[in-house]
């Protein structure tokens, strides 16, 4: 399918383009910083799939959309959760709340993929988030993070030698983790799964430390553990 990027944020242009060089039925046409651009794209391109932002200069996504007579399949990108049902209403395919993980966004395109009747090749097992850490963009893979450490509006993510500061909570990045892969353990800690090597008491052991297990979360802990 043959895509198109529309948001003003470069970062978060950068984010999608990488995403997308991991979907093998996704082929990216243009990368566009506002919605002029974008229509200019759409009367010469064939595009299959609009990836849109809401919050654009000039011209919204849903004014851009509400411009055209007829448009392709569109996913919404957006870190304002009020405006899915005005998104929904224009016949979006999907709605992703910033920031979103790499499954989530496969999952949205075989949304569209499903509409049209296209079968997607098998797609990259090499799954990762791009975290903004320290003015850049860090690849960060599922498999080799061991824990998450939240640190007020700071969160310090684990993966091996290395120590990934990003500013976001806990809650922010525990919603792009795959939940068959991680758990919530404790306030301060999102623990993986594969990498917790035993549990004592109300404490796990994972990467050579000892982390805290909260009450509210033990029950939950042990029935992951037991699958």
């Amino acid at each position: 399918m043959n895509c198109i990027i529309v948001d003003d944020e470069p970062i978060a242009r950068d984010i999608l383009k990488t995403y997308i060089e991991q979907v093998p039925y996704l082929t990216l046409v243009a990368s566009c910083e506002d919605a002029f651009e974008a229509m200019q794209v759409l009367k010469t391109k064939d595009i299959d799939l609009i990836i849109l932002d809401i919050n654009m200069p000039r011209l919204t996504g849903f004014e851009m959309l509400r411009t055209l007579k007829k448009y392709p399949a569109v996913i919404i990108t957006s870190a304002y959760p009020e405006y899915a049902l005005e998104g929904f209403e224009l016949s979006v395919t999907d709605y992703l709340l910033k920031p979103f993980s790499f499954p989530r966004f496969v999952q949205a395109t075989e949304k569209v993929v499903n509409k049209t009747g296209e079968v997607p090749v098998s797609k990259s097992e090499d799954l990762f988030l791009m975290v903004k850490s320290d003015k850049k963009l860090t690849k960060v893979f599922f498999d080799e993070i061991s824990y998450i450490e939240a640190y007020g509006n700071y969160i310090f993510i684990y993966t091996g030698q290395e120590r990934v500061m990003s500013k976001q909570t806990l809650t922010q990045f525990e919603q792009q983790l795959p939940a068959s892969q991680f758990t919530r353990i404790h306030k301060s800690y999102i623990a993986s799964l594969k990498g917790i090597k035993y549990l004592e008491g109300n404490e796990v052991s994972i990467a050579g430390k000892k982390l805290p297990v909260g009450k509210v979360y033990r029950e939950s802990l042990l029935g992951k553990l037991k699958n």
